[in-house]
């Protein structure tokens, strides 16, 4: 995995969501140094550090993982992030059950 692609995409997740360098690494107690140096690619964030970037940005691991996305899995993935978070707990519940039946039914 690529650090700058990774440091890339946890920069554009925080903006997106409307947080400063110093509020994510508040919510992540870590230094906002740290972070800084994580999201310019120069240093790895350990396993906890990143999942607490994930939890606290709401985004999956798959997403910034991958170190490279065609351009219309982007753009699908960005339409579901806006539609994701403005909807309530309980309709975030109903929609992971709804595409789990969908996947479920295509494997038969």
């Amino acid at each position: 995995m690529e650090r700058k692609g990774l440091g890339k995409r946890i920069n554009e997740v925080r903006k997106d969501r409307g947080f400063t360098a110093d509020k994510l690494s508040e919510l992540c107690n870590i230094n906002a140094t740290y972070l800084r140096q994580i999201e310019g690619g120069v240093k790895m964030p350990s396993l906890p550090v990143f999942i607490d970037i994930c939890n606290s940005l709401r985004i999956s691991p798959d997403y910034l993982l991958q170190d490279e996305l065609e351009e219309n899995e982007i753009s699908k993935i960005k339409e579901l992030e806006a539609l994701w978070k403005d909807v309530s707990p309980s309709k975030q519940e109903l929609a992971v059950a709804m595409i789990k039946a969908v996947l479920e039914h295509n494997e038969q």
